[in-house]
Protein backbone atom coordinates (compact mmCIF):
# COMPACT_ATOMS: atom_id res chain seq x y z
CA UNK A 1 0.00 0.00 0.00
CA UNK A 2 1.29 3.32 -1.04
CA UNK A 3 1.73 6.23 2.24
CA UNK A 4 0.45 9.42 1.10
CA UNK A 5 2.97 12.14 1.31
CA UNK A 6 3.69 13.95 4.80
CA UNK A 7 2.28 17.27 3.38
CA UNK A 8 -1.07 15.37 1.91
CA UNK A 9 -0.86 13.72 5.87
CA UNK A 10 -1.41 16.97 7.69
CA UNK A 11 -3.55 19.11 5.59
CA UNK A 12 -6.05 15.83 6.12
CA UNK A 13 -5.15 15.65 9.53
CA UNK A 14 -5.46 19.73 9.73
CA UNK A 15 -8.82 19.79 8.08
CA UNK A 16 -10.24 16.52 10.12
CA UNK A 17 -9.66 18.66 13.54
CA UNK A 18 -11.00 21.40 12.57
CA UNK A 19 -14.34 19.77 11.00
CA UNK A 20 -14.63 18.18 13.98
CA UNK A 21 -14.16 20.92 16.29
CA UNK A 22 -16.30 23.30 13.94
CA UNK A 23 -19.16 20.27 14.00
CA UNK A 24 -19.06 20.23 18.00
CA UNK A 25 -19.59 24.20 18.52
CA UNK A 26 -21.72 23.85 15.63
CA UNK A 27 -24.26 21.26 17.71
CA UNK A 28 -23.76 23.45 20.64
CA UNK A 29 -24.75 26.78 19.35
CA UNK A 30 -28.18 24.63 17.96
CA UNK A 31 -28.83 23.60 20.96
CA UNK A 32 -28.73 26.64 22.60
CA UNK A 33 -31.56 29.10 21.20
CA UNK A 34 -29.93 31.91 23.28
CA UNK A 35 -26.17 31.28 22.21
CA UNK A 36 -26.95 30.97 18.67
CA UNK A 37 -28.89 34.21 18.91
CA UNK A 38 -26.54 36.18 20.82
CA UNK A 39 -23.78 34.81 18.28
CA UNK A 40 -25.87 35.47 15.01
CA UNK A 41 -26.17 39.45 16.56
CA UNK A 42 -22.57 39.44 17.25
CA UNK A 43 -21.76 38.04 13.74
CA UNK A 44 -24.14 40.86 12.60
CA UNK A 45 -22.78 43.42 14.07
CA UNK A 46 -19.26 42.48 12.96
CA UNK A 47 -20.48 42.42 9.42
CA UNK A 48 -19.00 46.44 9.84
CA UNK A 49 -21.76 48.18 11.79
CA UNK A 50 -20.24 47.73 14.79
CA UNK A 51 -17.06 49.46 14.03
CA UNK A 52 -18.36 52.14 11.56
CA UNK A 53 -20.26 53.41 14.94
CA UNK A 54 -16.99 53.14 17.11
CA UNK A 55 -15.37 54.90 14.71
CA UNK A 56 -18.26 57.78 14.35
CA UNK A 57 -18.07 57.60 18.27
CA UNK A 58 -14.19 58.76 18.26
CA UNK A 59 -14.86 60.95 16.13
CA UNK A 60 -17.78 62.80 18.08
CA UNK A 61 -16.03 62.48 21.33
CA UNK A 62 -12.48 62.87 20.88
CA UNK A 63 -12.87 65.58 17.70
CA UNK A 64 -9.60 65.54 15.07
CA UNK A 65 -7.82 62.99 17.31
CA UNK A 66 -10.59 60.48 17.24
CA UNK A 67 -10.62 61.55 13.04
CA UNK A 68 -7.19 60.39 13.11
CA UNK A 69 -7.74 57.30 14.83
CA UNK A 70 -10.85 56.00 12.20
CA UNK A 71 -8.84 57.61 9.71
CA UNK A 72 -5.83 54.83 10.56
CA UNK A 73 -8.54 51.92 11.53
CA UNK A 74 -10.19 52.90 7.63
CA UNK A 75 -7.01 52.59 6.08
CA UNK A 76 -5.95 49.28 8.23
CA UNK A 77 -9.56 48.10 7.08
CA UNK A 78 -9.38 48.63 3.35
CA UNK A 79 -6.17 46.71 2.91
CA UNK A 80 -7.38 44.09 5.23
CA UNK A 81 -10.44 43.63 3.06
CA UNK A 82 -7.94 43.64 -0.25
CA UNK A 83 -5.86 41.10 1.04
CA UNK A 84 -8.70 38.90 2.34
CA UNK A 85 -10.51 39.18 -1.08
CA UNK A 86 -7.06 37.71 -2.44
CA UNK A 87 -6.81 35.43 -0.62
CA UNK A 88 -9.93 34.35 -0.56
CA UNK A 89 -10.12 33.84 -4.62
CA UNK A 90 -6.77 32.08 -4.21
CA UNK A 91 -8.10 29.77 -1.21
CA UNK A 92 -11.12 28.79 -2.76
CA UNK A 93 -11.29 26.87 0.51
CA UNK A 94 -15.66 25.75 0.78
CA UNK A 95 -17.28 26.77 4.29
CA UNK A 96 -17.61 23.64 6.71
CA UNK A 97 -21.79 23.50 6.09
CA UNK A 98 -21.34 23.06 2.56
CA UNK A 99 -18.22 20.51 3.12
CA UNK A 100 -20.03 18.65 5.65
CA UNK A 101 -23.48 18.47 5.69
CA UNK A 102 -23.71 17.20 9.39
CA UNK A 103 -23.02 20.92 10.02
CA UNK A 104 -25.19 23.64 9.49
CA UNK A 105 -25.21 27.35 8.18
CA UNK A 106 -27.21 29.39 11.00
CA UNK A 107 -26.98 32.30 9.74
CA UNK A 108 -26.64 33.16 5.83
CA UNK A 109 -22.70 33.86 5.11
CA UNK A 110 -21.71 37.09 3.28
CA UNK A 111 -19.38 35.38 0.30
CA UNK A 112 -18.67 32.11 -0.86
CA UNK A 113 -15.48 30.33 0.41
CA UNK A 114 -13.89 30.59 4.05
CA UNK A 115 -10.47 30.62 4.44
CA UNK A 116 -9.46 33.13 5.69
CA UNK A 117 -12.32 34.77 8.10
CA UNK A 118 -12.77 38.51 7.35
CA UNK A 119 -14.87 39.44 9.83
CA UNK A 120 -12.11 38.05 12.27
CA UNK A 121 -9.27 39.39 10.35
CA UNK A 122 -10.95 42.64 10.29
CA UNK A 123 -11.72 42.77 14.14
CA UNK A 124 -8.38 41.79 15.50
CA UNK A 125 -6.86 44.43 12.91
CA UNK A 126 -9.18 47.01 14.33
CA UNK A 127 -9.32 46.82 17.73
CA UNK A 128 -5.51 46.70 17.80
CA UNK A 129 -4.89 49.70 16.01
CA UNK A 130 -8.12 51.43 18.12
CA UNK A 131 -6.62 50.15 21.10
CA UNK A 132 -3.46 51.87 20.50
CA UNK A 133 -5.09 55.21 20.29
CA UNK A 134 -7.55 54.26 22.74
CA UNK A 135 -6.04 51.90 24.96
CA UNK A 136 -8.98 52.05 27.63
CA UNK A 137 -11.16 50.44 24.76
CA UNK A 138 -9.53 47.26 25.41
CA UNK A 139 -12.22 46.65 27.88
CA UNK A 140 -14.90 46.70 25.07
CA UNK A 141 -13.15 45.41 22.30
CA UNK A 142 -11.12 42.52 23.06
CA UNK A 143 -14.48 40.04 24.19
CA UNK A 144 -16.27 41.87 21.11
CA UNK A 145 -12.96 40.75 19.19
CA UNK A 146 -12.97 37.17 20.62
CA UNK A 147 -17.23 36.68 19.98
CA UNK A 148 -16.65 37.25 16.73
CA UNK A 149 -14.25 34.86 16.38
CA UNK A 150 -15.82 32.42 18.15
CA UNK A 151 -19.24 33.28 16.50
CA UNK A 152 -17.56 32.42 12.77
CA UNK A 153 -17.27 28.69 14.49
CA UNK A 154 -19.99 28.23 16.06
CA UNK A 155 -22.71 29.19 12.97
CA UNK A 156 -21.04 26.83 11.07
CA UNK A 157 -19.42 29.22 8.85
CA UNK A 158 -15.85 28.98 9.35
CA UNK A 159 -13.08 26.30 10.44
CA UNK A 160 -11.37 26.94 13.20
CA UNK A 161 -7.91 27.26 11.39
CA UNK A 162 -10.06 30.27 9.15
CA UNK A 163 -10.21 32.32 12.75
CA UNK A 164 -6.80 31.13 13.80
CA UNK A 165 -4.94 32.47 10.32
CA UNK A 166 -7.19 35.30 10.42
CA UNK A 167 -5.94 36.37 13.84
CA UNK A 168 -2.54 35.97 12.39
CA UNK A 169 -3.04 37.85 9.73
CA UNK A 170 -4.92 40.78 11.19
CA UNK A 171 -2.47 41.06 14.14
CA UNK A 172 0.72 41.30 11.35
CA UNK A 173 -1.64 43.79 9.09
CA UNK A 174 -2.40 46.21 12.40
CA UNK A 175 1.21 45.80 13.74
CA UNK A 176 3.28 47.03 10.10
CA UNK A 177 -0.18 49.70 10.50
CA UNK A 178 1.40 51.19 13.91
CA UNK A 179 4.93 50.85 12.71
CA UNK A 180 3.85 53.08 9.71
CA UNK A 181 2.22 55.90 11.83
CA UNK A 182 4.35 57.93 13.75
CA UNK A 183 3.67 58.31 17.63
CA UNK A 184 1.24 55.83 17.67
CA UNK A 185 1.80 52.17 19.01
CA UNK A 186 0.60 49.46 21.61
CA UNK A 187 2.91 49.71 24.13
Amino acid sequence: MQRLPLRKRLIDGVQHGDSGWCLRANRWAEQRLSSCTYFAAVSRLGDGVFWYVLMAALIVFDGMNGLAASAHMAATGLIALVLYKLLKRWTRRPRPFASDRRIHALIAPLDEFSFPSGHTLHAVAFSIVACAHYPLLAWLLVPFVASVALSRVVLGLHYPSDVLAATGIGIALAALSLWMVPGVSLF
